[in-house]
């Protein structure tokens, strides 16, 4: 039997503040910082220690729930979510349940067929736990977990949709979206492999037609698109497969295995009040102001779905605007080549300059693992190398090689085409010497060419162009070419 897939997606943001969600520690990169070293008694859940909410992290919280078009609560209250894990140090996570911050929401998101609307519930602000790091044993030793509380209270924004998504690729999308919102606003870095936003997917499966919600599971802690994508089709799989064989699908807590390609179980999946929510007691209600609110919206950026059109008004093709408007850095560098190549002369076309960035740039940055914000090339340096090869001063494959050079050193491409003797050669006169040299040198292969064997044509090119050291103008080399080889057809008709 064919069934509805029913997904709905968590998402969980650590916030881009200098301090800790409750208490003045300062927040490092959890992955490279010592362990255990920023920390207080506030976050490491001492007796008697009061919290104190962040600021910024309010703020950070609003541009998302402005943006995701919520409605954001006067007053919200943050609660108590009581569970017990080796890596949350007072037992119990300050969150908010039952009055969140900001409620009923929405992203739109592109299908094969059409745009939808999926819901948001809620998006609300809790703190970050900390991090366990697992020594497998060896030899007579036995194993030994070890906690690091660098993140515990670490500010998390968690978002919420509606089980509105139908497929394992609608939930990627969704995820993407999400997840370039929160980069274009600056909330969060986007870096999924250091475990700064994790998405989680609650994923259940019923006839189709049918509104019932059936028995979900949850997979936590997924922190790539590829991991969801490839874990929520698993799970639709398993429990359709479930549901035929007249099995009961179990509601519960799952892992993804991504070596193995399965879900794992972790435990059984905990209703609400298993949690035993109840106010913090140490934190007074959440006062919004209105005003506040008025300022943070008029402060919000361009977002990605608005870029995408005026991308597309340039005239780029559909993979380019993706892949350019994909992050915010990436964005904002080509839109300051755009502007720079619109004063060029003669100007620079936008359609070039996104040539170039996703099919010779990015390229080259995916090798050395860097990013754009870290390159030594600015986009008014960029657009000098690409106004050079549109004037002919380069050949492609030299503008390439400058380019690369230029990643490497920051130097401008003139000066590294001078140094480096690359000036591309037009001179007809120049061109023409070696054309006759080729020639002359390969009779044989010329009254190959003049007896039908026009595919020497190329090798003639290829010959003058070694000639030249490759610095001759293709356009230049085919067009005197054309003429010296009518020149031996006619000289051989007329004898």
């Amino acid at each position: 039997m064919n069934y509805q897939a029913v997904i709905g997606l968590e998402v969980h943001a650590e916030l881009q503040t200098q301090s800790k969600m409750f208490c003045g520690c300062r927040v490092v990169d959890s992955t490279t910082a010592e362990p255990n070293r920023y920390t207080c008694p506030v976050c490491a859940g001492m007796p008697g220690a009061l919290p104190v909410a962040n600021q910024r992290a309010v703020q950070l919280a609003l541009m998302v729930a402005l943006v995701l078009k919520c409605k954001v609560a006067a007053e919200s209250i943050f609660a108590r979510k009581n569970y017990f894990y080796p890596d949350l140090p007072k037992g119990y996570q300050i969150s908010q349940y039952e009055r969140p911050l900001a409620t009923d929401g929405h992203i739109s998101i592109s299908t094969a067929d059409t745009e939808r609307k999926i819901c948001i519930r809620r998006v609300h602000l809790e703190e970050d736990t900390g991090k366990l790091l697992h020594r497998e044993s060896g030899g007579d030793e036995r194993g030994s977990s070890l906690v690091d509380l660098n993140r515990a209270g670490v500010p998390l924004l968690e978002i919420v949709s509606e089980p509105d998504l139908r497929s394992a690729a609608e939930a990627e999308t969704c995820a993407r979206e999400l997840h370039a919102i929160l980069s274009y606003l600056g909330v969060n870095s986007g870096d999924m492999a250091k475990g700064v936003i994790r998405f989680e997917a609650n994923i259940s499966v019923r006839a189709p037609g049918s509104q019932t919600l059936n028995t979900r599971t949850e997979i936590k802690n997924l922190n790539s698109f590829r991991a969801l994508q490839r874990s929520t089709q698993y799970e639709i799989e398993r429990q359709t497969t479930a549901r035929d064989a007249g099995e009961t699908v179990q509601q519960q807590t799952l892992g993804w295995d991504e070596a193995r390609g399965v879900t794992i179980t972790q435990r059984s999946k905990e209703h609400a009040h298993d949690y035993r929510y109840f106010p913090e007691p140490d934190l007074p209600p959440l006062q919004i102001d209105p005003a506040w609110v008025q300022e943070i919206r008029a402060d919000l950026p361009e977002l990605p779905a608005e870029k995408t059109e005026r991308f597309r008004a340039m005239g780029l093709s559909e993979y380019d605007v993706r892949v350019l408007v994909a992050q915010r850095p990436v964005a904002e560098f080509f839109e300051a080549a755009v502007r720079s190549g619109a004063e060029a002369n003669p100007p620079v076309q936008a359609k070039t300059i996104a040539n170039w960035l996703s099919s010779q740039l990015f390229g080259m940055l995916n090798t050395t693992g860097i990013g754009i914000d870290e390159v030594k090339i600015t986009p008014e340096q960029l657009v000098a190398l690409l106004a050079l090869q549109q004037a002919d001063r380069i050949s492609a494959s030299s503008a390439k090689r400058v380019l690369r050079e230029m990643l490497e050193t920051g130097a401008e491409p003139q000066a590294i085409i001078t140094e480096r003797a690359l000036e591309q050669v037009s001179d007809t006169a120049a061109i023409s010497e070696a054309v006759e040299s080729v020639l002359g040198d390969n009779p044989e292969q010329v009254e190959s060419f003049l007896a039908g064997k026009e595919t020497l044509a190329n090798w003639f090119f290829g010959q003058v162009m070694r000639a030249m050291g490759g610095k001759a103008n293709p356009q230049v080399v085919r067009s005197v070419l054309q003429v010296a080889l009518q020149k031996e057809a006619d000289s051989n008709k007329s004898s």
